[in-house]
């Protein structure tokens, strides 16, 4: 298995787990996400992959994407209450679920690590919907801890 940056030639891989994501949270949250729609157009999609603020790094064997890694560079310069800590946030996270327990999501998130620590980041960040226990804790068992917690009140 390799993991590198995603090319134009990994579209197609993207776009499937792309989907599989979408699927896990709109069974969890119908009410906040659509089904049968895309993240992103094709075009927009070629975009990111193509800025060095927002890398993709894809896990991919013989030429199959089985798991990708969103990250954009994320730094409040100037703030007046934060400081200007360079973070790496991890927008999305995903394995093909037909090859979950390979390691491969342990791989990816090491591959970003690594890729943070190059870039002079000071850490690494991420949020995960509570309706995903299994990325809960597969995330807890890479060391991450709670940094925030989002909460809601649904009136209706």
């Amino acid at each position: 298995m390799e993991i590198g940056r995603a090319v134009k030639d990994d579209l197609e891989g993207i776009n499937a787990l792309l989907r599989q994501v979408l699927s896990v949270h709109h069974e969890g949250r119908p009410d906040l996400f659509k089904g049968n729609v895309k993240k992103y157009t094709d075009e927009e999609l070629l975009a990111i992959i193509a800025d060095d603020e927002k890398p993709i790094f894809v896990a991919k064997e013989d030429g199959r994407v089985k798991g990708y890694a969103f990250c954009v560079f994320v730094q409040h310069k100037n703030d007046n209450i934060l400081t200007d800590i360079k973070s790496l946030y991890i927008d999305d996270l995903c394995v093909d679920e037909a090859c979950r327990g390979q390691h491969i999501g342990k791989a990816l998130y090491e591959h970003v690590v690594t890729f943070a620590k190059e870039t002079a980041c000071y850490n690494v960040t991420l949020n995960v919907w509570a309706l995903n226990g299994p990325a809960m804790k597969f995330y807890e068992k890479c060391g991450l801890v709670p940094q925030k917690i989002g909460m809601e009140h649904i009136l209706g």
